[in-house]
This record gives structure tokens, sequence and C-alpha cells, in this order.
């Protein structure tokens, strides 16, 4: 098979350049993660790759083999050096469309295409130093090689390197007499500047003002400087002709195939440039085992991705925490006190599904995650006056277009709803959504206040964000699988109240 990506197994899974963010990205702070991932990558628009899933295992494990290989240190370097002169190359070109005198954009686009040479020919034998075990970079490797040994490409550097040495031969000489300027080929007139220097040596004394002057050092020429080259050009015409021609003839030099890998390798060089900072913090990262159709699944200290970047960033310290479903079971109902990490653990089952889902690495020491179709996100909003509906209402609006929507191979993130109603239709109505969830059968992480969620089914698995023995009032942000009894949540509000007894000793005392 002809190599055509790195990035995509097949040829028919390729994207179009207008995809945008999914809707579930905000939710689950993805958008953070992407954002922090390509923000020194912008000039290889890189969002929609991160906004396109894959559905195939056989996809996903493609992506894996190529992160794997460049994982080697050595390699990774080699592609960021060849970025780095295509980027060089890049610039020359811009430079060039800068330009208004012929002769000069000319130079400048044969300093691209030099570039560009150099560029292949130091990756192709990079590649060849490396041990390929992908099947993505064996197969760029082969089409890289055989296009270095093609007829074009090796006509393409004879040239580039023939007008190099020819333009190097270019000597001339200046006659500047008041207004007048004459130029005419340097015939071997000697040069005194070392004589002169010599002689004045002797009466050197200390430091000496240098008189000369700087000539300047932006790329537009001047008109003289622009009538002076062009007078240059007729004295050695053949050379200057033959720049003519090349420039016509290899105006379309870059390699699309190149030029595309240029840009999609850019995908796992950010990716693991960002999680490197995490790695270095102690934080592991895993290639999981893709699990479809068996919703087993499972991850070993894992976390939320765009909070560990933020507190890595801060020198502080990251939360992991453990989960599995396995057999029968599909709901984690979490429940506990407030901003004990019940929402971040929640984020964190999305992230870590996401992420799976588009070939890259994924927080944890180990992991087995689900192959789903699509995410789903209900996380609480502010009331839209644009709608014209109560908060309840629109809830009931979104959940009802989320359940229509979501197949047995789907995952539901639920945080929080039904907050706006009385807790006793809160119960009628999660219970209602709860039963929808069941018997749709598809993997769902739901944080709620009412613990009888938990119960409901073989299927629910409750799961508790635990608080400091003995002190209510901090939290751990672990989340462990345990019965919910409401203790931690009410504790914590009677110690917020100074309801407790210890409390109400104290104050009946005074």
């Amino acid at each position: 098979m002809a190599f055509h990506s790195v990035l995509f197994a097949r040829t028919e899974d390729s994207i179009t350049e207008d995809l945008e963010a999914p809707d579930f990205f905000v939710d689950l702070n993805l958008d953070q993660i992407i954002d922090a991932i390509t923000a020194r990558k912008q000039e290889y628009n890189l969002k929609p790759f991160f906004y396109a899933p894959l559905h195939d295992i056989d996809a996903i494990k493609y992506r894996h083999e190529i992160m794997q290989d460049l994982e080697s240190g050595v390699l990774l370097e080699n592609v960021k050096s060849f970025a780095r002169k295509l980027h060089t190359m890049r610039e020359a070109l811009t430079q060039a469309d800068k330009l208004h005198v012929q002769y000069q954009k000319k130079s400048w686009f044969l300093r691209a295409v030099d570039i560009y040479c150099s560029a292949v020919r130091s990756l192709t034998h990079d590649l060849s130093l490396a041990n390929l075990r992908s099947r993505g970079l064996s197969g760029f490797y082969e089409y890289l090689t055989n296009y270095v040994k093609s007829d074009y490409f090796a006509a393409l550097f004879a040239e580039t390197e023939k007008l190099k040495a020819d333009l190097s031969t270019v000597k001339y000489c200046l006659h500047i007499k008041g207004n007048r300027v004459t130029v005419r080929k340097y015939e071997g007139e000697s040069d005194y500047s070392a004589q002169v220097e010599k002689t004045f040596e002797k009466f050197k004394q200390g430091a000496a003002k240098d008189y000369r002057v700087e000539f300047a050092t932006w790329p537009d020429m001047n008109h003289v400087e622009a009538n002076i080259l062009d007078l240059v050009a007729q004295l050695y015409a053949d050379i200057f002709h033959n720049l003519d021609d090349y420039c016509a003839k290899n105006a379309d030099y870059l390699d699309e195939t190149i030029a595309v890998f240029d840009r999609e390798i850019q995908f796992y060089v950010a990716y693991l440039e960002h999680i490197a900072a995490l790695k270095r913090a102690g934080l592991k990262f895993c290639y999981p085992e893709i699990s479809n159709p068996s919703k087993d699944v499972y991850d070993c200290e894992g976390f939320d991705l765009a909070l560990a970047y933020k507190l890595v960033t801060e020198n502080l310290p990251v939360v992991r925490n453990d989960f599995y479903l396995k057999g029968d079971e599909r709901v984690f109902v979490v429940s506990g006190p407030n901003q004990g990490g019940k929402t971040t653990f929640a984020r964190t089952f999305g992230q870590l599904h996401y992420l799976a889902s588009i070939g890259c690495p994924v927080p944890g020491k180990e992991a087995r995650l689900y192959l789903c179709d699509r995410i789903f996100t209900h996380f609480e909003k502010g009331e839209n006056i644009k709608n014209l509906r109560g908060k309840l209402q629109d809830d009931l609006a979104r959940i009802r277009s989320i359940l229509n929507q979501a197949t047995p191979d789907s995952i539901l993130i639920m945080n929080e709803v039904f907050t706006s109603t009385t807790l006793q239709d809160g119960v009628f109505l999660s219970k209602k959504v709860m039963e929808r969830v069941i018997q749709l059968d598809l993997l769902c992480v739901w944080v709620t206040f009412i613990d009888e969620l938990a119960a409901m089914s073989s299927k629910t698995v409750s799961v508790v964000s635990t608080i400091v023995p003995g002190k209510p009032a901090l939290r751990t942000y672990k989340i462990v699988r345990r019965p919910a009894d409401g203790l931690t949540y009410a504790i914590s509000i009677a110690e917020k109240y100074r309801l407790t007894y210890d409390c109400l000793k104290e104050r009946i005392s005074s």
C-alpha cells in the first residue's frame, strides 16, 4: 500500500479542516487541555486533529505505535530538527513574497529549496538509523527513501548545489564617481587593505575609533542596490539566466506527502512535549488497552489532565484515583461532600476515554478503556433567558435530547442535575433518568447528592469522595468504592454551621 499519513491508517479516515470542538469539551475541560497542547504550534493548525476521535481499534494502535517510536529521545529530537528546518524554509518563502526586486526574491527562493533538500536528506539519514517499529513511520521512511532516490529529487538537489556554487563565483567591482556608478567584473585586482593595515600598525596607540559604516541589515534593497544587481546580472548573464529557469521550473518543489507529514507529526510532538513536564513531576502515563465490545474498564492512578497541568505549574501535589467497572457494572454514582473531587473524578473519566479515542497516552499507570461512539455531558448551567424556559425545564430538555441520541456504545457524564427543584422531585426525576440510562446499558458517571441512585441496580456502583479521618472539613480528594451513607456530607454541613456535638457543648457552656 502507498503511504499517505502518519495520523490515519486508512485514507478514508482523513479529516477536513472545518472541524470544531465537540460540545462536551468545555464541560470536561478538554478545551483547556487542547489549548495548552497546541499553544506553541499555531502554525500547524493542529486542533482539528484533536477534535476527531477514532472509531477503530486498529487506527488507535496505529497512533500508539508512532507515539512509542517517538518516545525514543533521539528520534524525537531528529523530527523536531526537521520541523525547525522546514519552519526556516517557510520563513524564507514568506520573505521572498515580501520583496520587490526579482533577483533578490529568487535568491530567497533558492535558499528555501536548499534548506528543504538538506532537511529531507538529513531526516532520511536519521530514520535509517532509528529502530522503527511503527507502521506509520516505517511507511513514511520507505516513501522518503524512494523520494530521495527519485530522478526528480536527485536533479533538484544537483541543480541547487550547482547554482549555489555558480553564484558564489560572482565577483564584481564598483567605480563610484559623483552620481555615476560603474559596475564591472572583478579582474583579479589586488586587495590593498591588508598592506595598508600593516603599514599603519606601527603608529597604533591604544584603541582607535572605528570609522567604518555599518551596512543595513534589513533584506529590502534600495533603488541603487537594485540597479547594481541588475547590472551584475548582465555581467553574468548565463548564471542569472539559469537562476531564472531554476525558479520557474521548481515553483512546486515541495512534495505534498512530506508537507503533510511535517504538519501531522506535530500532533505527536505537541502531546509528548505537553506531558513531559508532568512525567518529570512523577505522574504516570500509559497506552491503554482499548476495550470493545467488553465494557470492563479500569485505570490505576488516573488524574484530571487539565487540573494536573495547573497544579504542577504551581508546584502543588496531584491526587490520583483508581477506578474499575466489571461484569454488569455500568454506572458510577459519585457522592460525598462538596469540593471533595467528585466533579474532577467525573471529568477524569471522560477525559481518559476521549484521549484514548484519539490515540494518545492517558494519565495512569495502567488502563483499559472503552471505545465509545459518542460522549455526552450534562453539567449544570445557568438559566438561559433566551429560550424562555425555566432551569428545570431546560435541564429536562437537555437530558431528553441526550437520551434520544445516546446508544449502548455511548458514554454519559452527569454532574449534579435537578438541583433547582425540591428534593422529592429531584429524587423522582433522577430515578426516571437512571432507569433509562440502565436500560441503554451505556457507561455513565453520575455526580449526585441523591444516595438512593447508587442502589437502584446491579449496574450501579457507589463511589464516595472522602475526608481526613476526624477532620470532616478537610478533603482528601480520593474517590473510593463504598456504599453512600450521607454522613460525610451531613458532618460537613454541621461543622460549617457549628452544629456538631463539640460545637454545641462549647456554645452552651459559654
